[in-house]
């Protein structure tokens, strides 16, 4: 079962190397490329009438394109290292540990260093971030980012080898990018972030189930069942639900984007909502025994399958 046993190592690989700075000063990381190929798109078809349309077209494009990307290195006799290396490159586990780590060493040497920090990781309001704000946004994004950028392409890629991932990071990359509902956007974007929910729904749902499983939580699993549906993502509800049910506290709730105050639903609200930095901490160490427990199963399904 080749796509499981390049997973594994795969997922090894990526563990312990990370994003090196010397390799990627050096050269450009496919997720720049894929962002270059989207703004390219967005700046050549982003206007005037039928955007929507525009965009579904752009969406089949860009899968199309990295589908025949995928196939085109997958046919290379002998493919089997860069395959592995590639299929690191588009995990982050390690990269998502790091940065989620430093909201925390932020947090500690005052407030504003961590709301700094945790603007480089979520989409809100920085400014309006108290400690446990900023504490909470970090840990949201632990959970969302552990499902969108480590089981959800590892999960592609298990089906479908080298497109799989590759199909998949493009269509994540353009939602990151276009997926807004803005005016700019509402159109145009519109197929990126439909196609983005599609793609994730399976693996955000794994996500929430491998968190429970790490920690064989009775009381994740309740909150993930009672509470993933309110959150306004359709999937992020559920690794975030397994995360607050895990750690015993509250997340998403009220907050601040672009000015406006947005009245969000909690997620476990019964939870404790005073956090400190040592509480993300907590969620960087879910994020690594949950991998583990992913990585045993993908290494179990390479040797017995």
């Amino acid at each position: 079962m080749f796509s499981a046993s390049f997973l594994f190592v795969a997922m090894i690989l990526d563990a312990i190397l990370g994003e090196p700075d010397w390799l990627w000063r050096r050269f450009r990381h496919p997720a720049t490329l894929m962002g270059r190929w989207v703004e390219w798109f967005d700046g050549r078809f982003n206007h005037g009438n039928n955007r929507k349309q525009k965009g579904v077209l752009v969406m089949l494009a860009l899968v199309a394109g990295g589908a025949v990307a995928g196939w085109a290195i997958a046919a290379i006799p002998d493919r089997g290292v860069l395959e592995i290396i590639i299929a690191a490159i588009l995990l982050a586990q390690r990269s998502l540990t790091e940065h989620v780590q430093q909201v925390a060493d932020a947090l500690r040497e005052g407030l504003p260093q961590g709301r700094r920090a945790v603007s480089m990781i979520v989409g809100r309001d920085p400014e309006a971030l108290d400690q446990n704000g900023v504490a909470r946004g970090a840990i949201e994004s632990a959970a969302e980012n552990f499902s969108d950028g480590v089981i959800a392409p590892a999960f592609w890629f298990f089906l479908f080898g080298l497109p799989g991932i590759i199909v998949y990071k493009l269509v994540n990359t353009a939602d990151s990018m276009i997926g807004y509902r803005n005016e700019r956007y509402e159109q145009f974007g519109w197929a990126a972030a439909r196609l983005d929910d599609v793609m994730n729904w399976v693996p955000a749902r794994i996500t929430g189930g491998l968190i429970c499983l790490a920690y064989w939580s009775e009381d994740a699993w309740r909150v993930m069942q009672a509470d993933a549906r309110l959150h306004r993502s359709p999937n992020a509800g559920w690794p975030e639900a397994a995360m607050a049910g895990v750690l015993g506290v509250a997340l998403a709730g009220p907050r601040s984007y672009d000015g406006e105050m947005r009245d969000l639903a909690w997620v476990n609200p019964e939870g404790r909502k005073t956090l400190t930095p040592m509480d993300i901490e907590r969620a960087v160490s879910v994020l690594w025994r949950s991998w583990f427990v992913a990585a045993a199963i993908v290494g179990a399904a390479a040797v017995f399958g």
